[in-house]
């Protein structure tokens, strides 16, 4: 309860933005959308443990990094206390995966939700683990810095969270998949409030990667067999 209560604490901050800076990252951010959107739909595309699957998703990743640094100054942010985000974004990527962990054993009595998870999952099964975990860590981390860095800035003061979530989630219908949308739509709303609370993309980079990881370790066996 702590945890999700400094989600809704603001990190005293001062991230002003001259309007030529902002209209430029505006700009930017906005060239990078269409370029990452066409790159993940088509990845996603590619056959399993491909080498057209880790260089269109290296691809991916790498335009996000590149979108967030060329936007402009992206910050780390920093907890309450004056420290930088660490333990917390750990727990609360701890406590996301138990979430998501509990909706997979009822997703998997569901056919539709069964073949859109086991879709995704099958590039976990059919490749090489470590490249697949150097992949999915990577884009998380990539998408942090473009989504809660770059793209949260660029909307301004106007309900950056809602705002960054919904473009978030738009970019992921690329996939065609009702999961993948589903889930970004959660966890954007939860990336989202800790950028706004800390006042950077430490805190939720820090959460997706955990979240991610957990997620890639124990999903797969779920959706390995036919649902009951």
């Amino acid at each position: 309860m702590r945890l999700l209560q400094r989600l809704f604490q603001q990190v005293p901050r001062d991230h002003w933005e001259p309007d030529g800076v902002w209209r430029r990252r505006r700009k930017v951010v906005a060239g990078t959308v269409v370029v990452g959107s066409a790159l993940l739909e088509r990845s996603l595309a590619a056959e399993p443990d491909s080498r057209q699957f880790y260089r269109l998703t290296g691809a991916v990743a790498g335009t996000w990094i590149a979108g967030g640094a060329a936007s402009g100054p992206l910050h780390l942010g920093r907890e309450l206390g004056g420290g930088r985000p660490v333990m917390a974004p750990v727990a609360l990527g701890l406590g996301a995966f138990g979430g998501f962990f509990g909706a997979a054993l009822i997703a998997r009595q569901i056919p539709m939700l069964y073949n859109a998870i086991s879709s995704v999952l099958d590039y976990a099964d059919e490749g090489s683990s470590p490249k697949v975990y150097l992949t999915t860590l990577a884009n998380g981390a990539a998408e942090e810095v473009f989504f809660r860095g770059a793209l949260y800035s660029a909307v301004g003061q106007g309900h950056p969270v809602a705002l960054s979530t919904a473009a978030y989630t738009a970019t992921t219908l690329a996939t065609k998949n009702p999961a993948l949308v589903l889930a970004a739509s959660v966890m954007g709303t939860l990336f989202g409030l800790q950028r706004r609370a800390s006042g950077g993309i430490q805190a939720p980079l820090l959460t997706h990667v955990t979240w991610s990881a957990l997620m890639l370790r124990f999903l797969p066996p779920l959706f390995r067999r036919a649902p009951v």
